[in-house]
């Protein structure tokens, strides 16, 4: 007979409350168990009793992480995202560890109160990529001149029409960015360009907006997706709490 693992404490955001239970019941690995809240002052951390290991962030325990934060979102406006899989030994750890945040929070709270996090990718469309490289006269006289030579002597020009395509990709980028991304930052109250997914990723952006804005930033990325949606493909994402925008990484006990 196996013996029983230890428990430990993973903890999943932080938020602003006098309340005293969660009333939430979540699944951690396929075996169910309780949200409860560890208080310090008016600052709370959302965690739950879990078995004390080293959890992997594979699809599966990511999508719990992201669906719990949601679920809290739902009850609490103001909310500060904690990373993925922290676990710690004890309630008495994540209270002292809660204490020792207190500064941070104190002035994160205000900052981020009554704000979400949208996120939108844009994604060239193969067809319309592939007729903008076509049409390049540069690429095309590269093209021509590699094609007209043997693969060893071509090897250099290979590279080179490989740069081309590549500076030609970052100008609809920029020019995405220009028309998009900078129509959408009028509307937020912060926003950040993070780095593109993949080859066909034109724009990865994260927007932190008003509660009482989403509305009117629905409008302009709806508007934005009318403009450019024979040549792009849009993945708008959220509400979330402010993920890009709360720099708090929290070291986790080795020995966990």
């Amino acid at each position: 007979m196996s013996e029983q693992s230890e428990t430990g404490i993973y903890i999943f955001c932080g938020i602003q409350t006098d309340q005293e239970e969660m009333n939430e019941i979540i699944e951690v690995e396929g075996k169910k168990t309780d949200l409860f809240l560890i208080h310090y002052k008016d600052a709370a951390m959302v965690a739950a009793e879990v078995p004390l290991k080293i959890y992997q962030p594979n699809k599966e325990n990511l999508m719990m992480h992201q669906h719990t934060v949601s679920k809290v979102m739902k009850q609490h406006r103001t909310v500060i995202p904690i990373s993925f899989g922290n676990v710690f030994n004890s309630r008495e750890d994540v209270k002292v560890l809660l204490e020792n945040l207190y500064p941070q929070l104190t002035k994160l709270f205000p900052e981020i109160q009554d704000k979400i996090e949208l996120g939108l990718k844009v994604v060239g469309k193969k067809d319309w990529l592939e007729s903008i490289v076509k049409e390049s006269p540069e690429l095309k006289q590269h093209a021509e001149s590699v094609n007209e030579k043997s693969e060893a002597a071509s090897y250099y020009e290979r590279i080179q029409l490989g740069g081309i395509a590549q500076k030609l990709i970052a100008s609809i980028q920029q020019e995405i960015e220009e028309d998009i991304y900078h129509s959408l930052d009028d509307t937020a109250v912060a926003s950040k360009l993070n780095d593109p997914l993949g080859e066909k990723m034109l724009l990865n952006a994260s927007f932190l907006i008003d509660y009482d804005q989403e509305e009117q930033f629905d409008e302009k990325v709806n508007k934005a997706h009318e403009k450019w949606k024979d040549k792009v493909d849009f993945k708008y994402t959220g509400p979330w709490p402010a993920y890009n925008f709360v720099n708090i990484r929290l070291t986790v006990d080795e020995n966990a």
